[in-house]
């Protein structure tokens, strides 16, 4: 016999306790949540070695994961070049409308990925993507032996379909990675690529790492021709923060932005209204040595992928669904309620990148 509660730190902690059987699912009860601001039918998912599984909130919480890698060869069941299962993206997919993803927005990292990405978002009503060309791929603009023509291309790209391009991105500086292109290349083509989004009136999705001087300054510097934007997969101090901030724009949190207690003091001083949650799936999940990973309410079953099964996550690989355990680990470090937290945020995301329909 297991007890089935949420945490009894949790925002939304329920005043009910349910023993159950471990094989045993609940089925879709009221329940009466111990925060009076907290109302509705919550379908309380299966016990799985003691923890709850994927709550379903029914009318109550919508997410927008703003990053998510799709296109990654683990979604095709490939690991480091090897099959080790058959293609599952379907499943990962419908494990993510499942559990309250409203939309994804698929991020692309260079000119064919953007196409790859297209193709994909097209498939179903609530997949996205953006057009861009990451940091570490900027030496793309000069190997296809006209720059001017790969900037076109992906303008081209970008202004014939509108209805499911968001954004310009993933674009930014990476000075943790150098091996794959030096800081004046990414530098040259992190500009290049402001221009564009200045020229579509399309919003950023910008990527930073160890490069925050060099990164806030080239912003400053196109500030006026500046559109919204998010800098996702944050993982810097206050300070760093406050210079985003300055800027207008809004900040991502997945698991790598959850790492170590100073990582979620950081996270802590960011307003509400200027946040966004994400998952970088298949990357970038909150791990048990993660300093947040004490604040993480809901599980999901996973087995190794030499075991892979099509009704679970497989261990190391992350999903969009999981993005409800950055919502939760917020939640408590910023002592605010889930729901309201969850609200403000999918408000933040649909201002950003899909303000037609505000």
């Amino acid at each position: 016999m297991v007890a089935a509660l949420r945490h009894p730190r949790s925002p939304t902690a329920y005043q009910t306790k349910t023993i159950i059987h471990v094989s045993e699912e609940l089925p879709v009860k009221q329940r009466t949540p111990a925060n009076p601001l907290f109302h509705g039918v919550c379908d309380i998912g299966p016990i799985f070695h003691g923890q709850m599984l994927a709550p379903k909130m029914t009318n109550l919480r919508k997410f927008i994961d703003i990053g998510a890698n799709l296109l990654d060869p683990m979604y095709q069941g490939i690991y480091h070049g090897s099959q080790k299962h058959q293609p599952d993206l379907d499943g990962v997919l419908q494990r993510s409308w499942e559990n309250n993803l409203s939309r994804i927005i698929i991020t692309a990292g260079s000119l064919d990925e953007s196409r790859k990405a297209l193709e994909l978002a097209r498939t179903d009503a609530r997949l996205f993507t953006t057009v861009g060309c990451h940091p570490t791929r900027c030496n793309e603009f000069e190997d296809s032996g006209n720059p001017e023509t790969y900037l076109q291309s992906m303008t081209d790209l970008a202004s014939h379909n509108r209805d499911k391009i968001v954004a310009i991105g993933e674009m930014g500086l990476d000075y943790d990675r150098l091996n794959f292109c030096p800081k004046d290349i990414q530098k040259k083509y992190f500009e290049m690529q402001l221009s564009l989004c200045s020229k579509l009136k399309l919003p950023m999705f910008l990527h930073c790492r160890n490069a925050y001087e060099d990164f806030v300054n080239i912003l400053r510097k196109h500030k006026d021709k500046l559109t919204d934007g998010v800098v996702h997969s944050f993982d810097g101090n206050p300070e760093e923060a406050n210079s985003i901030l300055q800027l207008g724009l809004y900040i991502g949190i997945n698991g790598c932005s959850l790492k170590t207690e100073d990582n979620l003091f950081a996270v802590t001083t960011i307003p509400s209204d200027k946040l966004m949650i994400e998952t970088d799936c298949p990357w970038c999940e909150i791990r048990p040595t993660h300093a947040s990973a004490k604040d993480v309410i809901t599980s999901f079953p996973s087995a190794k992928k030499e075991k892979w099964q099509a009704d679970q996550m497989v261990k190391g690989r992350n999903e969009s669904c999981t993005i409800v355990q950055i919502l939760e680990v917020l939640a408590r470090i910023r002592d605010e309620e889930e729901e309201y937290l969850c609200n403000q945020i999918y408000k933040n995301s649909m201002k950003v990148f899909f303000p037609y329909e505000l």
